[in-house]
């Protein structure tokens, strides 16, 4: 079942195709779709012919939750196997008949001459052929390649919109032809479809592209593309961010390094980049040699290791790096801050021994479990095992994905297996996040690699003095910084918590003569490492500028006035409630500053509960 020829199980048989509605509604056919369907009357007889020739055997199908169903080769359907498996439910038989019902179209694998014949004159699709056999769908007139899957008939979509249309190139190629194409989505039903559009319209409220710009955060530039410009208040959030990774580096042993940007193409031959990666490259041409920009840390983090012998006493060793990487995504892909050409990782290289790898991934598991709680995010867990083109010995791999399963295990969470997705150098666990729009994200990696290691001959001096080749742990939390920042800023909808916030706190004074006293408030706060403006406008009142402040997102609003300048204090209102939160001494409101921004306290209401006092105005 898992090469091409082998894989016609897939072939959707029992069909029942009825064209009387359609022949009623295009009556006479045009000449080429007569000859298309023509073509297709015969090879689909032809493939007929073909499968009922074929000596059927016993076969086991694996599903994806490891349940082993039996089956015949050349016979049995997935549609045949999910009607098995529903049917015992309660509901099951209803379901299939209810979503899978009535066919109305009919799949075929066609071979590369039945190809050529049927899409002569369709160059794209001409040019697509390069597999021995290849899946096309016919409903009605209409007959395209695809492998599916499908609903089983265009009458179960009661509800579609069409999204956008963009151009794109052909094979992504921008020398190619320009397309078009058009995205559109499909529901059972009509009340589906408003919860949809209703969900979309709170995403787009929450667009990072939108709230960045109408905060003053970052920008693009048709000089740069794909580089985003972090304004001053979009580089605080950058920096806050890499600053609250460094300061976990420190307490669970990373050590941070600097690496070059630009390296010569021999590492990235050495690495194996260049061979499956160089198109995703930046590179050029320098006293007849070439280079090319870093797409990512690892290589050069191999040369830091082997640059000296290295002993087993230094392992693990973790090497931490915020170097800037390239990739040169095509302009079509670029979307904000979600794909982007220039951006820099939480990238971490965990040299270790095989009989570390436990405690390591049990040590990235719980970094990972700290930092995406503080950030509000809940995740799921699933351990990608070894591919059918894995390299190097299985008993290598068995031992790996024994311990990725111990440490997933002993992490208390639930995870899942997702066989055979592991990458070719090693076994992996795939981390998605969930975020406030129930929305997910993959931005962490947890990736064993026994490859690198061998490509660049890494070894260290094991205990009885032999040489010993190291295990590489590629790991990232945030992943990209750029991305990140995209799904907080979405997932927050522009309220950043106040450890992140570029707008943490703006003085008011109730009137000119109190500007002095909001000065002095300002520069108490601003010295102490937190970040304070004032509000000087003359022109607004004090209900509407507290309201503007609230709009700006700033989370505290300090509203000062004749008591607040007689007894050293603040009034303290929020962003998120008129209420007041009464006055508090400039030091007090300092050391209040502190543990939130330690604690990552996302919650206001802990440090500054509501009170009745009114004052400042």
């Amino acid at each position: 079942m898992s090469s091409f020829p082998d894989n016609l199980l897939n072939v959707k048989r029992h069909l029942n195709l009825n064209l009387k509605k359609i022949t009623s509604e295009l009556k006479p056919w045009p000449t080429y779709i007569q000859e298309r369907l023509q073509i297709w009357d015969k090879l689909y007889a032809d493939y007929e012919a073909e499968l009922q020739a074929k000596t059927p055997e016993p076969i086991k199908v694996t599903l994806p939750d490891g349940k082993v169903v039996e089956g015949e080769s050349w016979r049995t359907t997935p549609y045949q196997v999910a009607q098995d498996g529903l049917a015992g439910s309660k509901d099951g038989r209803s379901v299939v008949e209810n979503v899978c019902g009535v066919n109305n179209k009919r799949k075929t694998t066609i071979s590369e001459l039945g190809f050529l014949k049927r899409f002569n004159g369709n160059v794209s699709k001409r040019d697509s052929v390069g597999y021995l056999f290849c899946f096309t769908f016919r409903c009605g007139p209409l007959i395209d390649l695809c492998r599916g899957p499908h609903v089983r008939h265009t009458g179960k979509v009661k509800a579609l919109q069409v999204v956008k249309n963009s151009a794109t190139y052909w094979e992504g190629k921008s020398d190619a032809e320009s397309l078009q194409r058009i995205y559109g989505i499909s529901f059972p039903d009509n009340k589906q479809l408003k919860e949809w559009q209703k969900f979309q319209e709170e995403a787009a409220k929450r667009d990072h592209r939108k709230i960045g710009k109408e905060q003053e955060l970052f920008f693009f530039h048709e000089l740069s593309p794909g580089s985003c410009f972090f304004q001053p208040k979009g580089a605080h959030i950058y920096n806050e961010l890499i600053a609250f990774i460094k300061d976990e580096y420190r307490k669970r042993g990373f050590q941070e390094v600097v690496s070059p940007n630009v390296y010569n193409s021999k590492l990235w031959e050495t690495s194996g980049h260049w061979q499956h990666y160089a198109d995703n490259m930046f590179s050029f041409e320098v006293e007849k040699q070439t280079f090319a920009l870093k797409p990512m840390n690892c290589p050069g983090h191999c040369l830091i290791f082997d640059h000296r012998p290295r002993s087993w006493r230094e392992l693990p060793l973790r090497l931490a790096d915020f170097g800037v990487l390239h990739r040169n995504e095509i302009s079509g892909a670029l979307t904000g801050l979600t794909r982007v050409r220039r951006f820099q990782q939480d990238d971490a290289h965990i040299f270790c021994t095989q009989e570390q790898i436990t405690a390591e991934i049990n040590g990235a598991l719980d970094f990972l479990k700290h930092v995406y709680g503080v950030l509000g995010f809940t995740f799921q867990l699933k351990l990608s095992t070894r591919p059918e083109n894995f390299l190097g010995e299985i008993e290598m791999w068995d031992n790996a994905e024994k311990q990725l399963a111990e440490s997933l295990d002993a992490f208390g969470q639930p995870w899942s297996l997702n066989p055979g997705d592991g990458a070719f150098y090693g076994p992996k666990i795939d981390i998605t996040i969930t975020d406030a729009l129930r929305r997910p994200h993959q931005c962490a990696t947890i990736q064993l690699d026994f490859q690198l290691p061998i490509r660049f001959n890494l070894q260290y001096d094991s205990v009885s003095g032999e040489k010993k080749r190291p295990v590489i742990i590629h790991r990232a939390i945030l992943g990209s910084v750029e991305r990140m920042i995209a799904i907080l800023t979405e997932s927050f909808g522009g309220k950043w918590p106040f450890w992140l916030s570029p707008r943490q706190s703006i003085v008011v004074p109730v009137g000119p003569m109190f500007e002095e006293y909001a000065q002095k408030v300002c520069h108490e706060i601003t010295s102490a490492g937190f970040i304070c403006d004032m509000d000087v406008d003359q022109g607004d009142t004090m209900k509407k500028k507290i309201r503007n402040a609230q709009l700006e997102q700033y989370n505290f609003i300090f509203v000062v006035g004749e008591r607040e300048k007689t007894s050293n204090t603040v009034n303290v209102r929020t962003r998120d409630d008129n209420a007041v939160r009464g006055e508090f001494s400039i030091a007090d409101v300092i050391n209040k500053f502190k543990i939130l921004k330690e604690k990552h306290i996302p919650d206001s209401d802990e440090i500054f509960p509501k009170s009745n006092t009114e004052g400042g105005e």
